[in-house]
């Protein structure tokens, strides 16, 4: 990964879309604390290949996969990236790597890669992966550096869990999946240092998107929520896909006309270093 070397901690976007985009991938990105790297979701499918391609990074260099929540869009990517976990596994016989997600993404996985892969990958995969099923309130180790508290973010529309980390350099970055905060999640989110936020459009354009009858949220809400709850940086992704040229400006201004705080709208592929400071790939 292109980051500079004095940055402990960093986000590296692979995708930054809804499920149905076109012109940018699937949300997916890889956190990175020290020497440990934590893909989270996988998109929808073999695009992250291209995607890990482009940013410079394999499948071996991964300690650890974290799947939000089974919706095609985030774990049927990570299928592939198993795939490829296999081909490193074949030439690299003491690689070990965990995955982690709710009991539903955890049977989902092993149904699949039971049924996708050929038998020999399905060895390899055997010995290689371990998959584990985490709860609300658990804490998991990821490496040396990395560590996650795993919150359930009691969805209605399909189980999702969410987490919080602690970076080296103080405070903690909180994934809420894709979808909107919720009230109970409170003592996770108040005061984060980083939130990163599904925000499927601006707040103007929430009917023509429908992103309430889809169960997300706009902009301006994911802001309020960042402004209500003391959080130092907002992370936006998630997006819809038919204003690219524009989204970063236009999502941006709208978060800031209610969150005093830094907000972040990144393009595929930029990486965040999270001790305050982005590189555009």
């Amino acid at each position: 990964m292109n980051v500079n070397e004095n940055c402990e901690a960093s986000l590296l976007m692979l995708g930054t879309g809804h499920a149905t985009v076109t012109e940018c991938y699937n949300t997916c990105f890889v956190l990175t604390v020290g020497r440990d790297r934590l893909l989270v979701d996988g998109g929808g499918g073999n695009g992250i290949l291209a995607q890990f391609r482009k940013a410079g990074i394999g499948f071996g260099d991964l300690s650890a996969i974290f799947v939000t929540h089974a919706h095609t869009d985030h774990i049927l990517g990570v299928v592939w990236a198993l795939r490829m976990v296999c081909v490193h596994a074949f030439a690299n016989p003491d690689f070990r790597i965990k995955v982690y997600g709710n009991s539903k993404c955890i049977g989902v996985l092993e149904y699949l890669c039971a049924n996708l892969l050929a038998e020999n990958y399905r060895a390899v995969l055997a010995r290689a992966a371990t998959f584990v099923s985490v709860a609300d309130g658990d804490i998991v180790g990821v490496g040396e550096a990395l560590s996650l508290r795993v919150f359930d973010m009691r969805s209605a529309n399909e189980p999702q869990m969410g987490f919080s980390s602690q970076l080296p350099s103080g405070g903690n970055v909180v994934c809420l999946g894709d979808e909107p905060y919720v009230p109970h999640l409170a003592p996770y989110v108040e005061g984060a240092r980083w939130l990163l936020c599904e925000a499927f459009c601006l707040d103007r354009d929430e009917a023509r998107f429908g992103a309430h009858h889809k169960h997300h949220g706009t902009v301006r809400e994911a802001a309020a929520v960042a402004e209500a709850l003391h959080v130092e940086n907002l992370v936006l992704y998630h997006t819809e896909d038919t204003c690219l040229p524009e989204r970063k400006e236009a999502y941006a201004a709208e978060a800031r006309s209610v969150f005093p705080g830094k907000v972040f709208v990144p393009d595929d592929l930029e990486t965040i270093c999270l001790d305050g400071w982005t590189t555009p790939r």
